[in-house]
């Protein structure tokens, strides 16, 4: 999964088809896994284990939408067509997210990522980093149909810190940053990760954002345009180690996210932002397109434990997360 520190939204059409997107995020220890067995029994199986969802169907060269376990179809069909000439394929494909869907972690796509890369290791499909993370986006966002940014697939196939940048014509430059080991042991020691208790469908407010770009909706826009700068701005500091600056980024970049959709925030979600901060918070923010999922929190570390006690004051429902950054991206393998 991945952290959006700064930038979100701005990774989505038309905004960065038009003007340009500026993403940083880092990747956490909260993974999707994806487990493909051929089978020799000529059917398709599949099996979410964390939404207790399965499904089977006769091995076909495209497997029709039932709503049940779609994404899972649209990432064999697309495998099918383009990698394996158009004929069948028997195997059961079996995954697990280590979050609830509707995180804001980016979850979705990261399975996408995971469920694609199976395919790529056992059918020897050469296929690198930016082709694997761009599959992965045209599976979810054009096939599937799936409303959302670009940043998720190129976080989960690259890992680590990155600065991202998005383009005309489907243009990604992954930049990944050179964070020094005791600034990421300070942003381990300060991050709080809460959820909401509440999972979102991202889709109504990512179509507010585009519609506001395609009206040219100037408080929108602005905004827009205020939180890619940010993201410039949280790169420097994550680089210097400006702690201090970085706050200040971080509520400024919470400030101009919630005026880029009228659903990013909510009662409940400023209620506990207003907390959080009572109690000692330097800043926060929602995590992916807003609404609900999770919450990000930096605190001086020897007071994490009094601000996580007056979240869990303020909203019983919710829960509260640790986490460490990792460095690597996708990875896949055999097993004899």
């Amino acid at each position: 999964m991945r952290l959006g520190l700064a930038g979100g939204g701005t990774d989505v059409s038309p905004y960065c088809d038009e003007f340009g997107g500026a993403i940083l995020n880092a990747t956490i220890d909260y993974y999707a896994y994806a487990a493909l067995q051929p089978l020799e029994t000529n059917t398709v199986e599949f099996e979410s284990a964390d939404l207790h969802e399965s499904a089977s169907y006769p091995a076909q060269a495209v497997l029709e939408n039932d709503r049940r376990l779609d994404l899972f179809k649209a990432v064999y069909n697309h495998v099918v067509r383009h990698f394996n000439g158009g004929r069948p394929l028997s195997l059961r494909m079996s995954t697990r997210v280590d979050v609830p869907a509707g995180s804001g972690l980016g979850s979705s796509s990261t399975l996408v990522v995971a469920m694609l890369a199976a395919y790529v290791e056992w059918l020897n499909v050469p296929l690198g980093d930016y082709e694997l993370a761009n599959t992965a986006f045209l599976i979810e966002r054009v096939e599937a149909g799936l409303q959302g940014g670009k940043q998720d697939q190129y976080a989960a196939a690259f890992g680590g810190f990155n600065f991202m940048e998005f383009g005309q014509n489907g243009r990604v430059l992954v930049n990944p940053l050179r964070v020094k080991d005791w600034v990421v042991s300070e942003l381990e020691a300060s991050l709080l990760l809460y959820f909401t208790g509440r999972s979102r469908t991202s889709a109504t407010i990512i179509e507010e954002q585009s519609r506001n770009v395609r009206d040219r909706n100037a408080k929108a826009l602005d905004a827009m345009h205020a939180v890619k700068e940010e993201a410039f701005r949280m790169k420097e500091c994550l680089l210097r180690g400006d702690f201090e600056s970085l706050y200040q980024v971080l509520r400024d970049s919470w400030e101009s996210k919630k005026r880029m959709a009228s659903q990013i925030t909510n009662e409940q979600i400023e209620r506990l932002y207003a907390c959080a901060m009572d109690a000692g918070a330097h800043g926060a923010r929602i995590s992916g397109a807003g609404g609900g999922g999770f919450m990000i929190f930096l605190t001086d570390p020897i007071h994490k434990d009094k601000v996580a006690a007056a979240l869990h004051a303020t909203h019983e429902g919710g829960m509260s997360y640790g986490c460490h950054f990792t460095a690597g991206g996708v990875q896949a393998w055999r097993v004899p």
